[in-house]
């Protein structure tokens, strides 16, 4: 494997390295649901995702999302192996992918902590995988929409 081609998988296991090993000092400090005030807008908080990104389809199993992991795993990783374009958004999915595949493969649940609020109103708490899925989708997104204009 060249070296272009290698560098999107380091990519990837940085960011696998960096959501597991949050998620390890997460486990060690704090008991689950127990919370630390960082600024008044963001607190870092152990919880146990059973469900999707930011807790949703909580009532689909572990199992499935399991499969819809590891399908992603195999297809973004083709796609690394492929494609010229689009690298760095299918590395960080990767690296986020694998991160939570991890978790639920090793305790039933993703450990999420990050946790973003104004006043009573929450943004579901998430963790380092799932921004590096939101950064990396919404980079091929941002890429289709200028490949359209691009092409008018």
């Amino acid at each position: 494997m060249s070296q272009r081609r290698f560098q999107p998988f380091l990519i990837s296991a940085l960011v696998f390295g960096l959501d597991q090993l949050t998620k390890s000092i997460i486990n060690t400090y704090l008991k689950t649901y127990e919370s630390i005030e960082v600024l008044p807008f963001f607190q870092i908080v152990h919880v146990r995702n059973t469900g999707a990104a930011f807790g949703i389809f909580r009532g689909l199993g572990n199992g499935v999302f399991i499969g819809i992991s590891v399908l992603a795993v195999l297809v973004v990783t083709a796609l690394l192996l492929t494609s010229k374009e689009d690298r760095i958004a299918f590395s960080l999915i990767l690296g986020g992918a694998l991160g939570n595949l991890t978790d639920r493969l090793l305790r039933g649940y993703v450990v999420d902590f990050l946790d973003f609020y104004i006043g009573s109103h929450h943004w579901p708490a998430f963790n380092v995988a799932d921004s590096a899925l939101t950064v990396g989708i919404a980079l091929l997104f941002g890429a289709a929409i200028l490949k359209g204009k691009s092409h008018r």
